[in-house]
């Protein structure tokens, strides 16, 4: 029987970022590739930090088609919201043609909608509204895409497990290692269900303890700095701006509109890929 071929693409999240092992990473994508069959599964992780949906759809992407795989799990997006060249027309593009040639090539799609960085980051109101504005607008596209092409869908964007800080590392951006066990969990039990999965679930106990206070305040005076530092030169001065956009309707009472022309963005991006992916979009935005 040939054995089971798993590809991973996406960002940090899936290369592993949280869970360190040895001098290397592992991550939900690897503990669930263990538990995908009885016998020996060929894993192959592709994902890189730092990635955005251009780059899944530029260099990951033919790299993994070129090991013919049976499973693909494509998990990117939150890194586009936080740049200031943030198009949600293009990653819906980007992300349709991903997720088209994957399934064109008999490969089993897992995807997963993901939170919103300025929530987990506690980032103050006015600036975290404007980043979750656009991380509910990726995720309704990541809906939208899954069900027309079929994928294993993930809702992991909000829970119990987000607002749980044993599940996330020291960054509060990325799970620790309960946290990726429990993405690995869900990943597993929607995969058995479909009779995909027929290998055993990975455990939901971690080797190490959850990172304390401490811990999060070293990352910050360490590398936390120089992840601020790059967001202030790109995202923040556009951020800025989007919270005192947040103010000015809050004052005015007018916040829903801001909603409303997010959800506009969302229903002209689906539109612009194809009625037969969201059919009700191209009305919406006519």
């Amino acid at each position: 029987m040939r054995p089971v071929h798993f590809v991973a693409l996406g960002d940090s999240l899936t290369e592993g970022v949280g869970d360190p092992v040895g001098r290397g990473r592992r991550g939900w994508a690897a503990l669930l590739a263990a538990g995908l069959a009885e016998q020996p599964v060929h894993f192959t992780n592709l994902a890189r930090s730092g990635a955005q949906t251009g780059d899944v759809a530029e260099r990951q992407l033919p790299a993994g088609l070129a090991l013919r795989p049976d499973l693909v799990s494509v998990v990117v997006g939150v890194n586009d919201t936080l740049r200031r060249t943030f198009d949600l027309g293009a990653v819906a593009a980007r992300l349709d043609t991903v997720y088209a040639a994957c399934t064109g090539h008999g490969a089993l799609l897992l995807t997963a909608c993901l939170p919103d960085p300025g929530e987990m980051l506690g980032l103050p109101g006015p600036l975290a509204r404007p980043l979750a504005r656009r991380q509910r607008a990726v995720n309704d596209v990541v809906h939208a895409l899954s069900t027309h092409y079929g994928a294993v869908h993930l809702h992991a964007c909000e829970g119990d497990w987000t607002t749980d800080r044993s599940m996330w590392s020291a960054d509060r951006l990325h799970p620790g290692e309960r946290g990726h066990r429990q993405l690995a969990l869900r990943f597993h039990a929607l995969l058995a269900a479909r009779g995909v999965a027929t290998g055993p679930a990975p455990s939901p106990d971690s080797e190490s303890a959850a990172p304390g206070r401490a811990a999060s305040l070293w990352w910050l005076a360490t590398a936390g700095t120089g992840w601020v530092a790059r967001r202030c030169t790109d995202l923040l001065p556009q951020l800025l701006a989007l919270a005192a956009s947040e103010v000015r309707h809050h004052a005015r009472g007018t916040s829903a509109r801001l909603d409303l022309h997010a959800s506009a963005a969302v229903a002209a991006a689906l539109a612009a890929l194809s009625p037969n992916v969201h059919p009700e979009a191209e009305a919406e935005a006519a």
